[in-house]
């Protein structure tokens, strides 16, 4: 099974709603995700129900973000989403009757749960901010070494 980059297509939008002077489409956020408008809405669901972006129908319409990027943690963002499985690992048996799986699957089971609570923690001290501080960092070293950078909206994915 192929992990979710939904926690990172996310950010990457939040990120770019952020820096955004007026409000982005379905359309010009998924089109720079290289996925559906569709997909798009469904992932910014939670965000909105969460307060932390709405969305306006018609001309001049679109997602904006409507709280402080302070105010944000990474954690708060997962939640948003539904709270999906940060942490992932298979075992040969779901609900094995041999008591070598068994210890097995619960050694497993319970280094996933530690392993999650860590990664929770961290992702609890995180803010937009701080993500968008990083990117602005970045910017400015990219322009002054002249390297070329993609980092607008219309910049990804050869959009014109």
């Amino acid at each position: 099974m192929k992990p979710s980059s939904h926690l990172s297509d996310v950010l990457h939008v939040l990120l770019h709603l952020a820096q955004a002077d007026a409000p982005l489409t379905s359309e010009a956020l998924a089109s720079a995700m290289s996925t559906n408008p569709v997909v798009l809405r469904r992932l910014m669901v939670g965000l909105r129900e969460a307060g932390f972006v709405m969305s306006e129908k018609g001309h001049g319409g679109g997602w904006m973000m409507v709280v402080p990027l302070e105010s944000v943690t990474l954690r708060d963002v997962h939640t948003a989403l539904g709270a999906p499985a940060l942490v992932s690992l298979g075992f040969r048996e779901d609900r094995p009757e041999c008591l070598v799986a068994q210890v097995v699957n619960d050694s497993l089971r319970t280094a996933m749960q530690q392993a999650e609570a860590s990664l929770l923690a961290r992702l609890e001290g995180i803010t937009l901010a701080e993500l968008s501080r990083g990117f602005d960092n970045r910017l400015r070293a990219h322009k002054r070494a002249g390297a070329p950078t993609t980092h607008r909206l219309e910049d990804h994915h050869g959009q014109d």
